[in-house]
Order: structure tokens, then C-alpha cells, then sequence
């Protein structure tokens, strides 16, 4: 499937009571994939962007507030995430007037037909109040994308993902510190939708793992099993920025630590564990 979003709605959301708990209220919605969303590592399986965007996006609508924002979202990928039909299921876990935790899940059926969840979401939600006389940002600014270099530096094989952003590298892959790059999803989200800040921060954010690798992904798999990150001033603008590096322990596993950017400057920061392989 082509198509100039990475996800397309199926019918219309609903909510309904958790056999679980019937006085919880779980949003469910459904989607099908498109293939702007194929991974780097097979095409049968997505990227962790468009989904960790998607998830976002529901924990955002998920009993919406104008007193609070997403301030950090921790994902788990449960397994592939195939380029299919995905069902969302989102609901407040916790509720609070200053402090809430929200959580959304993505499910998928299998080769044998069963319904499974394959990536799962924990957003905080704060209550906001104005602190603008108190503003501080610890991480020095992205140099601005006119000093950046255009086009692709990626050394992995093409995918339907990658191929959707546009980027401007401030700092190579592979070279001494963290690498950096500017980036701009071109597709939207969901078909008809304008992004919010955060999904199209979290369109992005995932390619830390790929902008901070050492590593050459010919000879090398280093594949993020989660991403946690944390926002403390919601972005503007088009253009994401990340910097980042990956450091690899002894026995296979690595941890990817970035940055994230506006045209302004730091905006938060995001952390991935990383499972390293060496390919056969």
C-alpha cells in the first residue's frame, strides 16, 4: 500500500469498558498500515517511529485535558510490529488532578490469526501552569540546519521509512562524540490529520538508535527494544533535531543516549536499550 501517511484510519474510535475493570474506559481504534513504515531491518516488520508517533497520538486524545500536557512516554516493544491492520487501546491507569499516567498499547494478530499486543505506552500527563520567569535549558543548541549537510549519510539498506524524512546533518554517523542531524517527517501520521508537536516529535525521535551507532549495520544488527523520553518544553516547528551516541557493554547490549531539539533549542531527552548482534 502506498500512501502519503503512514497510517490510515479504519472506521471511527470508540470507547467501551475493560472486561478487566468495566469501570475503566478504553479508546479503541484501528488502523491500517502503509508502507512508509517498513523497518531498516525487514520489510515485514515497522520502524519504531510511526508506531511510537501512533501511541503518542493516543495518549494524548485518551480522556484529553487543556490543564495537561505529555510530559514523558516510555515505549516497549513487545515484538515485530507487522505492516498490517493495528488496533489501539488506550486509558487512563491512573488519574489525578496534577499528575496522571495514561497507557496505550498497539495489538496486531499473528500468523495464526490471534490478537497480541506488540508495543505498549506509559505517558505522564502533568498539570501545566505558567514558570515562564524560571525557564532554564541545560544542553547547549543544535546548530541551525543551514550549517548541515542535505541528503541521506545512512549506510543501512533502503527503507520505506527513512525515505520518508528529509534531513540535515549537522555532525556524521559513525564519527568521534554523537552524531546529529536536523530531520522533517513528509508524510502525515494518520491520512487527514495535522501532527501534533509530539507526534511529530515522536515521527522522529526513534532514529537516535541509527544516529548514535558506531556500528556498521552490514556486519552489525543493533536494535532498540524501547525508547523512554522525557519533555520538558513541547516543540515548534517542522524540524526535530537529534543528537546522539550509542555505548555497548561486553555481552551484546547497548544504550543509546540523545537530545532532542527545536529551532529554539533542547527540548528533552531520550534513552533506548539496544540488543547488538553481529550478523552471520
Amino acid at each position: 500500500m502506498s500512501s502519503e501517511s503512514y497510517y490510515v484510519p479504519v472506521g471511527s474510535e470508540s470507547l467501551s469498558a475493560a472486561a478487566s475493570d468495566p469501570d475503566r474506559k478504553v479508546t479503541v481504534g484501528r488502523f491500517a498500515s502503509t508502507d512508509l513504515t517498513i523497518s531498516v531491518w525487514a520489510d515485514t516488520m515497522q520502524h519504531g517511529a510511526p508506531p511510537s508517533a501512533l501511541l503518542v497520538r493516543a495518549l494524548e486524545r485518551c480522556g484529553a485535558r487543556n490543564d495537561v500536557r505529555v510530559t514523558r512516554v516510555a515505549v516497549d516493544i513487545l515484538g515485530p510490529i507487522p505492516i498490517a491492520e493495528l488496533e489501539v487501546r488506550s486509558w487512563v491507569q491512573r488519574p489525578g488532578r496534577r499528575v496522571e499516567l495514561v497507557v496505550a498499547e498497539l495489538w496486531a494478530a499473528d500468523a495464526a490469526g490471534r490478537s497480541r499486543a506488540v508495543a505498549r505506552a506509559t505517558g505522564w500527563r502533568m498539570e501545566t501552569v505558567d514558570t515562564r520567569d524560571t525557564v532554564h535549558t541545560a544542553d547547549a543548541p543544535l546548530p541551525p540546519r543551514t550549517a548541515g549537510r542535505e541528503g541521506a549519510v545512512w549506510t543501512f539498506p533502503g527503507s520505506g521509512y527513512l525515505d520518508t524524512l528529509e534531513y540535515r546533518w549537522i555532525a556524521e554517523i559513525g564519527g568521534d562524540g554523537p552524531a546529529a542531524v536536523w530531520a522533517k517527517p513528509k508524510p502525515a501520521l494518520v491520512r487527514g490529520e495535522q501532527m501534533t508537536p509530539l507526534e511529530r516529535l515522536f515521527s522522529v525521535a526513534d532514529i537516535a538508535n541509527g544516529v548514535g551507532s558506531k556500528l556498521d549495520p552490514t556486519h552489525w544488527t543493533f536494535l532498540n527494544t524501547d525508547l523512554t523520553v522525557h519533555v520538558f518544553r513541547v516543540p515548534e516547528g517542522e524540524w526535530v533535531g537529534v543528537s546522539a551516541e550509542t555505548s555497548i557493554g561486553p555481552d551484546g547490549v547497548g544504550m543509546c543516549a540523545g537530545v532532542l531539539y527545536d529551532d529554539a533549542g533542547a527540548i528533552g531527552r531520550i534513552a533506548q536499550s539496544v540488543q547488538v548482534r553481529a550478523r552471520p
